[in-house]
Parts: structure tokens; sequence; C-alpha cells
């Protein structure tokens, strides 16, 4: 059994989901409860197949799996025989990825069984549809099924955000990220259409050996960057980030933080894969630490003026992803270049990042989905004194503020430190703008805790009360791993952050797995 989920893993991490996806609505109709059963079940084993695939990549090395042909058979127009084929190919950045996808997918579907009163068969079939998805664009090896795993998380995202089909904005908001979607989708369609007419490839791992960096290519590679830029919400393109996260329900809006992250994956791996090699590769870095930077300073400054608590918070993602930009692009910057091992430590904290800011902003969302849940209310100024009705929320939300905020001991202030003290050295403003992006990030929590929790008891919530147990369940598993991975870093960067960030750096295991 072991043997074969080893070998068959990450092929089942795509298909457990997908199969589930359409098998909820059939017992949904047979009985509400055999439907309830099957959800948690899937989910589960799903789950259980993501931790088990990430344990097995981390002790074991780069898993591949081939659908199709194993000998050639195909002669491209540039005269190379390939087999036709599927390749999946998950390494140790992978694997992180797939255990931080996987922790919020079983978190979001707690929360979901304690918010969503209606439409629940549909709601998880789009659920299932958009975790196959993320965890496609994390395992494929080839460039047009990373393509088309965008595209059917865009259209499952889409779904979702608009699932309370009823509020007028919802649709809005999902018809904005949908045209958002689809310009950034054929950006990165026409990137990979040259590349593929440049070299008839599409393997990855083909492709970067193959590629001369001509013109077209470094054309491919804008388009590229740009459409994966937009799809994980880097400013200057994350126009859609406030609408969608702040009208989806929240335990989706939780789940498309990790499909954002999904897309920041997918950015740094072509990035590192395909155009390492490419001479001004430095120009490259500096663009990604440019997209941080604006995203760290104009997301937290955007926060500072909102109202709506959601749309505040989804600023906040905004921001927190410059964090994860700036940290790789100076690891991506410092390749072959005497300042390498700095440049591994800000990779580190940029990824570290990563993990922590789905924990802890998938958190803060659900809190505010409790708070919408209970109160019935989005406007900050229509809020007050619900710490007396809402103890456990209050908690919860403090721990997650903290951590955003990059106070100690949660988790946000160890990868935050990482950044500060790595990207000091190479250039000490781009830390000072760090910290102050994280004092204006706690100056705006601030006023959430104030507005929302303190202050005198409004009439109209006198009659309010703690959201369900599902709901409270989902945010305590996210809190205790804000608080574990706050008080052992160092057992967190040695077990999955540092093989992340050198699997990053170094392809070469990927392309010995591969080849």
């Amino acid at each position: 059994m072991i043997e074969f989920f080893s070998t068959n893993g990450i092929a089942l991490l795509i298909a457990v989901p997908l199969l589930s996806a359409f098998l909820t609505p059939l017992f949904e109709k047979i009985n509400r409860f055999l439907r309830n059963l099957y959800i948690i079940f899937s989910v589960i084993v799903t789950v259980t197949i993501g931790f088990f695939v990430s344990y097995t990549i981390f002790v074991s090395g780069t898993l591949v799996y081939t659908l199709g042909a194993t000998e050639p058979g195909l002669t491209m127009p540039s005269g190379l025989r390939v087999p036709v084929r599927i390749v999946l190919v998950a390494d140790a950045f992978s694997a992180f990825m797939i255990l931080s996808s996987s922790i919020i997918f079983f978190v979001s579907t707690i929360y979901s069984f304690g918010s969503i009163r209606k439409g629940f068969g549909k709601y998880f079939s789009l659920f299932f549809i958009m975790a196959a998805s993320v965890f496609g664009i994390l395992c494929t090896g080839d460039l047009f099924n990373l393509f088309v795993f965008i595209e059917i998380l865009s259209i499952s995202s889409t779904g979702l955000i608009a699932f309370r089909k009823e509020k007028p904005l919802s649709l809005i908001s999902a018809y904005n990220y949908l045209i958002v979607s689809a310009v950034a989708s054929l950006m990165i369609l026409f990137g990979i259409g040259i590349l593929y007419g440049q070299y008839g490839m599409l393997n990855i791992a083909a492709v970067s050996r193959a590629i001369k960096f001509s013109f077209v290519d470094v054309f491919a590679m804008v388009l590229l960057i740009a459409g994966l830029a937009m799809k994980c919400g880097s400013v200057p393109m994350h126009f859609w980030v406030p609408d969608a996260y702040g009208r989806a329900p929240s335990a989706v809006t939780a789940f498309l933080v990790v499909s954002s992250q999904a897309s920041l994956y997918a950015l740094f791996r072509v990035s590192f894969m395909l155009f390492a090699g490419f001479s001004l590769i430095q120009l490259v870095a500096l663009a990604i630490i440019t997209f941080g930077l604006l995203s760290m300073f104009i997301g937290v400054t955007m926060a500072l003026v909102q109202k709506d608590i959601k749309r505040l918070m989804a600023y906040h993602a905004v921001s927190q992803t410059g964090y994860m930009l700036l940290g790789v692009g100076v690891g991506l910057f410092s390749i072959n270049t005497t300042f390498y091992s700095h440049g591994l430590l800000a990779m580190e904290g940029g990824i570290f990042h990563i993990i922590n800011h789905a924990l802890y902003k998938g958190l803060l969302f659900l809190t505010a989905g409790a708070i919408i849940y209970a109160t019935k209310e989005r406007d900050l100024n229509k809020i007050g004194g619900i710490a007396r009705k809402m103890p456990f929320t209050t908690i919860f939300f403090i721990i997650g503020a903290a951590a955003i905020a990059g106070l100690p001991p949660t988790n946000g202030f160890a990868s935050k430190f990482l950044i500060y003290e790595s990207v000091f050295v190479f250039n000490p403003l781009l830390s000072i703008i760090a910290v102050i992006v994280s004092m204006l990030t706690l100056i705006s929590f601030v006023k959430i805790f104030c507005s929302a929790f303190l202050g005198p008891e409004r009439e109209e919530l006198k009659n309010i009360k703690e959201v369900p147990k599902p709901m409270l369940v989902a945010m305590s598993l996210l809190a205790l791993c804000i608080i574990s991975f706050g008080l052992f870093p160092d057992s967190v960067l040695k077990a999955i952050i540092e093989p992340a960030a050198k699997a990053l750096l170094s392809q070469g295991a990927y392309l010995e797995a591969v080849f």
C-alpha cells in the first residue's frame, strides 16, 4: 500500500478531488447525510495523500509520474523524437506548497460545514475542482498543462466567488475576476505558444535545457511573468483581489489565498527553471523585487482607509504577497554572485512566509467571516463591543493580527525576521521599507480590534452569539499552527523550508529525476 501511494501519489492528489467533484452531486441525490460523509471522507483521503506525498519527497527526493507512452514515438518539427505523454513532477518546493495547500483545504472544509447554509452539494463540487486544479498546478511538469490547470482554477474560483448569487456585488466581483483571469491566461498561453514554436516542446525540464534566450524567448518570459504576477495578485495587477476576496464566502477566501500562491509557485518555478541562466536574470529579479515593494506599500496604505472588514484584509493579502516576492526576488538576484548565502536566506524567509501567510491570513479571513456571520454587518463603523459576545473569535483574531504584524511568538515574526535580516545585507532601504509596512499593518489591525471588538456594545448587536462549532474548530486549528510555527521556527526551517529553498534555487534534482 505504501509503495502504491509512493508511486501514484501525485496523480491521486489530482484525481481524488476531481472525482469527488463529480460524485458529490450524485450522493446528494441519494441522501444528504451520505453526501456529507462522502465529502468528509474525500477531503480526509486527499489531505492524507497530500501529507504522504510531501513526506515522501522530503525523505526520498523528487517524484515523477508519467501518464502515456514511455518510449519516443512522435517526431517534432525540430526533428526531436519524444514520447506522447503527460509528466507530473514534484520536488521539495512542490512538496512544501502541497503541504500548505492541504492544511488550508482541510480547515476550509471544516469551516464550510458551519458557514454554508444552502447549495451545499454545488458548493463542494466547485470546491473539489478548485482543490484539484491547485494541486495540478503544483505537480505538473508540462507548460501547457500548467495553463490548463490555471484555467480550471479560474473557472471554479469564479463560481465560488459568485456563490451567493442573490447578492449583486458577488456577481460583479466574480465577473471582474473572470475578465482579469482571462487576460492573464491569454498572456500565459501566448508565452507558452512562443516557447513551443521555438523548441517544439512543452515539458518544463526539456525547455529549460533547450532555451537559448533569444529576443523571442525574452518576450515569452515577459508574458509569462506578467500573466502569473496578475494571477497571484501582485501590484499593479492586483485590482481583482479586493472584490474577489471580499465577496467570496470566507472559507473560499481562505482557499483563494492558496490558489493565488499556486500562481506564485508557477511564477517562481518558471523564473528559476526556465530563465535562471539568462544573462540579464538580475533584471528579472529586480522586476520581481519591484513588484514586491509596490505590493507591500500600496496594499497596506489602501488597507488603512477601508471600512469593509474583508476588503481591508484583502488589501493586506496584497501587501503580504510583497514580502514573498521580495524574499524570493533577492534570492533570484543572488544566483552566481557573492551574495549567494544571503540570497538563500532571503529565499528561505520568502518561502517560509508563503505558508505563514496561508495560515494567518486564512485565520483572519475566517474570523472576518465569523463576524459577518454573527452580526450580518461588514462595515467596521457599524460593529462594536462584540468581544463580550464572541470571546473565542476575539482570541483567534488577536493571534492572526499579531502574526500578520510580525509580533513574537507567532509564525509571522519568524519569516519576517529572516527577510529583514537577509535583505538588509542586500540593501538596507528595502529592509527599512519592510519594517515600516509591518508597523502600518499593526496600526491597521489595532483599528479593526478597537472598532469591532472593543467599545460600547451596540443595541442592534446585543443578541449576537458565538459562531457554530465547526467554524470555531477550523479557526482553532489555524491558531494552533500559527503558534507552533512561531515557537519552533528552527524545526520548521530544517524540515520543510530549507529543502524547498534549495530545490528552487538549484534545479539539478528536478532535471535529473525527469531525464
